[in-house]
């Protein structure tokens, strides 16, 4: 396989979804049997990011889990790869208390169903020597008291990220050859053109399934350039969640924005816009009869050869080493004012984030599993412990100064990989409609574009509510 650079910012990047391992334990230097001398067992549940085998998450994860079991000989780690339907499984489980002891970040919960883990931050690592706080390992941008997403509503620190994940497009460049073009498109309007090419000479332009993941990206690489100049308007509170700024506006600023009316989709034409030209990516450049395709698809038709581009974060670079074409992967295209009158000339971001592999610990867990849950958290986020399963994987560190996987460097430069300037509008969905396809019926031409907006103006406010509960706030506007 050769890879290429797009002629802008060079992107190996791989599907947005997330899953492995970990909790922390500040304790530390005992072993993992607990003061009964015993074998104490602990289960990882998430899906699997690497690979589609659904027994294993693959090489890499099983040298890790053999690493820390010889580190710890009185623990064992079993790992179960859930299939896509993982979210409801496991907001199911942690609603009933039997969640096991590590569970994927990305699930549909409350503070309460998980363990906080800011006193096991602030304790030293027990891996790293000469480490104080556990917390100061991690690369402050993205995890850390200044980072907008590290927390929850809460407050509290509630996932340990074993990586930081990055999106991109992925793209056959022999396809792109075939069709007649120079190389992968730089703006939405060449993207359009080039999917209408690609078709025409018997590809998939963009391979795309049903399900959110898919909408959720393409409204977020939109919108990230469309809704960029409402951030002053809309930052008012910092990363704690105290009268402030933050890098990406918070949380708690969105959900203001929200419930002052400030940020209406019936009234903010961005969002209707966002909309229209998603739908407009969907119609002209997604694999036919998308919506019935439930499972395959997706990144292995790229691989295959069907289709000449895909979303892939960078955990699927890996898979890419025995294909028979020559790849690339870029940043979604900017939108020019011939694309959109909206368009400001703000470039496409996805921003590097802690939404790739990254577990919890359910508050059910205690005692020795507790200890151990924790443990295995410590060790993956160590250089020692870590850095063997992100060359293997595909990972992107989460800890200061480490060393991405081999081929991943050019990730994290670019505007591509800067914070969104404006939380995801695809983020704004209350919990009962997590991981939903929310866009499904404009996109099907079901529901009206109006209708569309009505209907997101009530899940954004209930969306805004539910984090005020989550965190406890009682500001003026909260009380509307």
């Amino acid at each position: 396989m050769t890879s290429l650079m797009s002629g802008r910012t060079a992107v190996r990047a791989g599907v947005l979804v997330v899953a492995a391992a970990l909790t922390a334990s500040a304790c530390g230097g005992d072993d993992g049997g607990g003061e009964s001398g015993g074998q104490v067992t602990i289960a990882i549940a998430g899906p699997n990011q690497w690979t589609t085998d659904p027994d294993t998450f693959g090489p890499a994860w099983e040298d890790l889990v053999a690493r820390f079991e010889e580190e710890e000989p009185g623990i064992n780690v079993e790992t179960n790869v859930l299939p896509a339907d993982f979210g409801d499984t496991l907001s199911t489980q942690l609603a009933a208390g039997t969640a096991p002891e590590l569970i994927f970040r990305s699930v549909s919960h409350t503070a309460d169903q998980v363990v906080a883990l800011d006193d096991y931050l602030q304790q030293p690592n027990p891996y790293v020597e000469g480490n104080e706080r556990w917390i100061d390992l991690f690369n402050q941008d993205y995890f850390g008291p200044d980072a907008v997403s590290a927390r929850n509503a809460a407050g509290n620190y509630e996932f340990i990220p074993f990586n930081l994940v990055i999106l991109g497009l992925f793209y056959n460049a022999d396809a792109l050859a075939d069709a007649g073009l120079d190389g992968p498109p730089e703006t939405f309007g060449e993207l359009i053109s080039a999917c209408g090419d690609l078709r025409a000479a018997g590809y998939d332009p963009f391979a795309i399934t049903s399900g959110f993941l898919n909408q959720g990206w393409t409204v977020q690489n939109i919108s990230s350039m469309l809704m960029a100049h409402y951030a002053d308007d809309w930052n008012k509170y910092g990363p704690d969640n105290e009268p402030g700024t933050s890098a990406t506006v918070s949380i708690k600023s969105m959900a203001r924005a929200i419930l002052t009316g400030e940020l209406d989709p019936t009234t903010i034409p961005e969002v209707g816009e966002t909309l229209r030209l998603t739908k407009e990516f969907y119609d002209e450049c997604a694999t036919e009869n998308w919506s019935g395709i439930t499972t395959g698809g997706g990144f292995e038709d790229l691989l295959s050869g069907k289709a000449a581009m895909a979303y892939a974060s960078n955990f699927y670079a890996p898979l890419l080493d025995d294909v028979d074409f020559e790849w690339g992967a870029m940043p979604f295209p900017d939108l020019t004012e011939q694309d959109s009158p909206l368009s400001t000339g703000e470039p496409a971001r996805h921003g590097a984030n802690t939404e790739g592999t990254s577990y919890m610990i359910p508050s059910t867990t205690t005692g020795e599993e507790l200890e151990a849950a924790v443990k295995f958290l410590q060790f993956i986020t160590s250089p020692e412990g870590g850095q063997p399963w992100l060359d293997g994987s595909g990972g992107i560190p989460s800890l200061e100064g480490a060393t991405p996987a081999p081929g991943l460097e050019p990730l994290m430069t670019g505007v591509w990989a800067e914070p969104l300037p404006v939380q995801s509008l695809s983020s704004l969905v209350p919990k009962a409609k997590f991981w939903t396809p929310i866009y499904d019926g404009y996109l099907l031409e079901s529901t009206s574009l109006e209708d569309t907006l009505a209907g997101l103006r009530e899940d954004w406010i209930q969306w805004a509510n539910e984090q005020v509960e989550d965190g406890g706030w009682t500001d003026d506007w909260t009380q509307g």
